[in-house]
């Protein structure tokens, strides 16, 4: 859009982002909460702490100052990477082993966010664009199995559910082929909006979560329990917060290529450095790990509205919601094939990102091409079959069990190995037989 944005049309935009994550924004919560078997009390407090963390973890990201904020527009959310290990150290070390370990895994990332930063040269296109491929690949089964209502759902795959995924599909394909402007950019939010009301007409809405919810909640800090640190869950977390910023660093390099910007190794560090204070702020304030959300990188490739005030209008409404429960229940009502006829096509979206990230690479060179088909291999084969690495010991497991990591860290290694190789130096050996001749004609 080349016309200004008005502050309602901000509003709009940033509620589409604020619905295309928050499927997955709450998902972590009420796994994790029911693992350590929370009350429905906790656990619907642990959903609005997330949501505001979430919120101001996307400003601060957003945002760009001198020491933080990677100023691009991102939305920041809950982390899956991190689920096996929270229910892992819960159940060994208590809660409070939980929070002491991500706060200590946040001031790590802090603190050594400068050295993180100088590894961007580890990120050449064929190796950002095969990663930003491999995050695409590895969410769009996801997707597809929200199109058919979820895989637990009891009725996944019937004809209720295929009606409202692909119907929502076709409102954002129609609205995207006809429309223009600030009406196409909503394209996403509208399509959710329809088929949540053709939900409604099909009876697929339950609306006992909003009449449970609270009108009002105030975070407090160590709600659940005071942090303690026990090695083992602190050195598990900062192994989880490394493969969470290999994760988003692909987000990080989709997002600049689609707003035309370089980042610099100053600005990798300070997108590092916020992901670490989000961090901080989770173990703080009882909730989650936070890294940077793929669907939301492939819905602004989709809306082509590329501009930062968009997603600090998502982190305002994020807090917004997190402090009004009642409200926030609200989204609670959009059914997962609804949310899968969106989030299908943004997946999709990152793919294509990927993609056109690898234009840039020389496929003339063998190298390249094994190494973008070795990376989407094990990274979409992880994902799809990710029993393949149950029997590896859990440190092992937590770098390998996620597609998107293990297609990552094939592609650095990769490319490292076949393009990284050092430069011989030649030496230069005079010609005495030159010399000499040129002595004897002087």
């Amino acid at each position: 859009m080349t016309k200004k944005i008005g502050k309602p049309e901000i509003f709009s935009l940033g509620l589409q982002h604020v619905l295309a994550m928050y499927a997955g924004a709450i998902l972590v919560p009420l796994v994790v909460g029911g693992a350590l078997q929370f009350t429905p009390q906790q656990i619907a407090f642990l959903v609005s702490i997330d949501l505001l963390t979430c919120g101001i973890a996307t400003i601060l990201q957003s945002m760009k100052g001198k020491y933080i904020g990677l100023g691009l527009p991102v939305v920041l959310g809950t982390s899956f990477v991190a689920v096996s290990p929270m229910i892992m150290v819960g159940t060994n070390y208590g809660i409070s082993a939980i929070y002491g370990s991500i706060i200590a895994a946040g001031i790590f990332i802090i603190l050594f966010s400068g050295l993180f930063g100088k590894l961007i040269k580890l990120f050449p296109p064929v190796v950002t664009g095969t990663v930003v491929s491999i995050i695409g690949l590895s969410l769009i089964p996801t997707g597809i199995k929200n199109m058919g209502g979820g895989a637990s759902s009891s009725d996944f795959g019937s004809v209720e559910n295929l009606i409202l995924s692909f119907g929502v599909l076709t409102v954002i394909l129609v609205m995207n082929r006809f429309l223009k402007g600030f009406l196409r950019a909503i394209s996403v939010l509208t399509g959710i909006i329809v088929g949540t009301i053709a939900a409604a007409f099909m009876g697929k809405i339950d609306t006992e979560a909003v009449a449970d919810a609270n009108w009002f909640h105030i975070p407090t800090p160590f709600h659940f329990s005071t942090p303690s640190f026990e090695i083992v869950p602190i050195l598990t977390m900062i192994l989880v917060g490394i493969v969470i910023l290999v994760e988003s660093t692909g987000a990080f390099l989709a997002l600049a290529k689609m707003t035309d910007r370089e980042l610099t190794e100053k600005e990798i560090t300070r997108g590092y450095r916020t992901e670490g204070i989000a961090f901080t702020l989770g173990g703080i304030f009882n909730a989650f790990p936070y890294s940077t959300f793929a669907q939301n990188v492939g819905l602004v490739q989709l809306s082509g509205i590329k501009t930062r005030s968009v997603t600090i209008a998502c982190g305002f409404i994020l807090i917004g919601l997190g402090l009004v429960p009642k409200i926030a229940a609200l989204a609670t009502l959009i059914p997962t094939s609804v949310l899968g006829g969106a989030t299908v096509i943004m997946f999709g979206m990152v793919v294509s990102s990927g993609i056109k990230m690898l234009n840039g690479v020389d496929f003339t060179d063998n190298n390249n091409l094994l190494i973008i088909a070795c990376s989407i291999s094990l990274g979409l084969g992880a994902t799809v079959v990710p029993e393949l690495f149950a029997g590896l010991p859990d440190t092992l497991r937590i770098i390998v069990s996620d597609g998107i990591i293990t297609g990552s860290l094939t592609a650095i290694i990769l490319n490292m190995i076949f393009n990284m190789r050092p430069k011989r130096s030649i030496q230069v050996i005079p010609d005495v037989t030159l010399e000499a001749k040129v002595k004897n004609l002087s």
